[in-house]
């Protein structure tokens, strides 16, 4: 399984202390359309840092999986499969943007965010921090993945445009931000049938529930307030999971917060990635049992930008 990379945001000259983070996508969105944006602000707020964006099999870039001619079924994938694949790419693209050594991160949205769990549990070594967004350790029913692969590989990813613009979305985004909406549902209607149905399958396996307390790397765990695929307490499940991992709402977001608040997104991407506010965990005091801390953070960020709002409190969980 062959993914392409490419680079989103990198420093404009060579710096000592650089570091790399990889951001990976939600099914049926390009990387570039999901994470462009919040990648470009977050070298605004952390300099050092090279953002590489990955595609998946048959979004953006990438090439479409093989499939033999005239078939109507699409291959079954895991989602270890799909790690793999990305650990691949990054060791073959890392020696080209950054020096031996250098830190790297991890950050997924929806299927990207599960991708990260595999990773973290897989090849927790060879990361960082690692932050999801919108996911969950088991997203949604095997039935219903099952079915939806069928439909998308035998009529196509346009099936599905009406729905996702309903679920990826907060309300009033669509109105509010037309062009970043439309990028990413041109994303979804111009993917491969065939790798959107595999990704479907392994989804429909994905279940790391109870590997969450094996993660030892430091976790930030993000929800969409108005997310329904993976509604906040997916995101506190997971964040209670893993030791000392921190849990952060995002109030007015739907299921894409890379792209819908991408302002928010660097700066909690840039504070965590820095060890701001992190919370115990690896190489913390805390335990399995530990409790997320929660905070709720509006879609656009209250003047001045750095300072919190008024307006925000802590919550526990559920």
């Amino acid at each position: 399984m062959d993914l392409t990379a490419s680079v989103l945001a990198a420093p404009a000259s060579p710096v000592a202390d650089a570091r790399v983070l990889v951001v990976l996508p939600s099914l049926g969105t390009s990387v570039a359309a999901l994470w462009q944006q919040a990648a470009t602000e977050l070298t605004a707020l952390s300099p050092e840092t090279t953002v590489i964006g990955i595609d998946l099999p048959g979004h953006g870039r990438s090439a479409p999986i093989d499939v033999p001619a005239g078939t109507s079924m699409a291959p079954r994938m895991t989602m270890s499969d799909l790690a793999e694949a990305v650990l691949g790419t990054l060791d073959r693209v890392l020696p080209d943007v950054a020096a031996p050594g250098a830190p790297v991160d991890l950050a997924g949205d929806s299927i990207g965010g599960a991708t990260a769990l595999q990773l973290a549990l897989d090849h927790g070594d060879r990361f960082g921090r690692i932050a999801v967004f919108c996911t969950g350790a088991k997203i949604g029913e095997a039935s219903a993945w099952e079915e939806r692969a069928q439909t998308v590989a035998t009529s196509g990813t346009p099936t599905q445009v009406i729905g996702s613009a309903q679920r990826w979305f907060g309300e009033g985004f669509m109105d509010r931000e037309p062009e970043a909406s439309a990028a990413l549902l041109h994303s979804l209607q111009d993917a491969d049938r065939f790798s959107y149905a595999a990704l479907c399958y392994a989804l429909a396996d994905f279940d790391v529930r109870a590997r969450l307390p094996e993660i030892a790397r430091p976790l930030l765990a993000v929800a969409g307030s108005q997310d329904q695929p993976t509604p906040a307490t997916k995101l506190a499940e997971i964040a209670n999971g893993v030791p000392g991992a921190l849990l952060e709402v995002i109030d007015g977001a739907a299921h894409l917060v890379p792209a819908e608040a991408p302002t928010v997104t660097a700066g909690l991407l840039a504070d965590f990635l820095q060890g701001k506010g992190l919370g115990a965990g690896a190489g913390g005091t805390g335990g399995a049992g530990a409790t997320a801390r929660a905070i709720r953070r509006p879609t656009c960020p209250q003047p001045p930008v750095r300072e919190r709002p008024a307006a925000t409190r802590s919550v526990k969980p559920e």
